[in-house]
C-alpha cells in the first residue's frame, strides 16, 4: 500500500479530516495537535473521535502523523517558552492516546544562541520529563534546514537527542526532504548516500514517516521554503526516486506543499502515477 497524503486542518475535527482526505485520494494524513502558531487546543469530542475510528478503518487510512504546534521550543533561551514546550507536548501526548496508532512529530527547536550542545540537551532533558513507558505514540524528530540556530540540521544532531532519551523506544525521526536538501544532503544526486550515511549514524529502522516536500532552494541554502511538487530545485524525477526507495516505500509519506484541498488531490494522483 502506498501511504501518501498531505496536511488537513483539524479545526472541524477528525471526521471531516477523514472525509477530505477520501475526496483527495489520500492514504494518510497529518494534523497539528492545535493552533500552530498559538498554544489553544481543539476540546476533545469522543462522539467524532470514535466515528473517526471507525472510519479510518472503513477507508484502511495508513499511519497517521500529529504535528507539535511551531511554537514548541523545548531547547528556547527563555524559561517560560520551554515550560510551554513541556506542558504542550505533555498535553498533546495525552490526547493523543485517544486515537492509537498515530505518531507525533515535533521541530526539535532553536537553541537561540545558547549553542546546539544546550540546545540539545533541552531538548533530551524535556523528553525525559515527559515519555512514559505507558505511551503508544511514537514520537519523532524532524530533519531540520539547519536556517539560524535551528537544532536538528545535521543526522548527528538528531543522534545526540536520541542517544540522550531514557525512552528511546518511543522516539523516532521523521524526514522532511525540504530540509534535508536545504541542509546539504544531496537527496537528488545521491539519495542512496544520504540513507546510507543516515542508517550509519541514525539507523533506518528509527526513520517512521517522510514530509514530501520540493524545496524554493538550492542545496544547502539553509533556508526552509517548500515548493510544490516538481516545481524547486528537487524536482519530480528525485521525488519519484523517494517514493520507491526500497528503504522508505513503506513508510508514510505527507506532502506539506504550499497548496489547497485541489492541488493537494493532484499532487497525490501524480505521485500514484509514478509509483513502481
Amino acid at each position: 500500500m502506498f501511504y501518501i497524503g498531505c496536511h488537513l486542518s483539524c479545526a472541524k475535527g477528525y471526521v471531516p479530516m477523514a472525509k477530505d482526505a477520501e475526496t483527495i485520494g489520500a492514504t494518510t494524513f497529518q494534523f497539528f495537535t492545535r493552533n500552530p502558531r498559538g498554544g489553544s487546543a481543539r476540546a476533545l469530542d469522543e462522539a467524532d473521535i470514535a466515528a473517526f475510528l471507525k472510519r479510518r478503518e472503513e477507508l484502511g487510512l495508513g499511519t497517521l502523523i500529529a504535528h507539535a504546534p511551531y511554537t514548541l521550543n523545548g531547547c528556547s533561551a527563555d524559561k517560560k517558552v520551554r515550560d510551554f514546550a513541556w506542558r504542550t507536548m505533555a498535553e498533546d501526548l495525552e490526547r493523543l492516546e485517544y486515537i492509537p496508532g498515530v505518531v507525533y512529530n515535533f521541530h526539535p527547536g532553536s537553541h537561540v544562541k545558547q549553542g546546539t550542545e544546550t540546545g540539545i540537551r533541552l531538548i533530551a532533558e524535556m523528553l525525559n520529563g515527559i515519555l512514559k513507558p505507558e505511551q503508544s505514540t511514537t514520537v519523532l524528530l524532524e530533519t531540520m534546514a539547519g536556517k539560524g540556530s535551528e537544532v536538528g540540521g545535521r543526522f548527528e544532531e538528531l543522534k545526540e537527542i536520541l542517544d540522550r532519551v531514557e525512552l528511546s523506544d518511543h522516539m523516532g525521526v521523521c524526514l522532511d526532504t525540504c530540509h534535508v536538501w536545504d541542509g546539504g544532503y544531496d537527496i537528488v544526486g545521491d539519495l542512496d548516500g544520504v540513507l546510507t550515511e543516515f542508517d550509519r549514524i541514525i539507523g533506518l529502522d528509527r526513520l517512521k514517516a517522510v514530509h514530501l516536500n520540493d524545496s524554493m532552494n538550492p542545496l544547502g541554502a539553509h533556508k526552509d521554503r517548500h515548493a510544490r511538487i516538481g516545481e524547486g530545485h528537487i524536482g519530480l524525477a528525485a521525488m519519484e526516486r523517494v517514493i520507491n526507495h526500497p528503504a522508505l516505500r513503506n513508510l508514510p509519506f505527507c506532502l506539506e506543499t504550499p497548496n489547497e484541498l485541489d492541488g493537494y488531490a493532484w499532487e497525490i494522483e501524480l505521485l500514484k502515477s509514478k509509483r513502481l
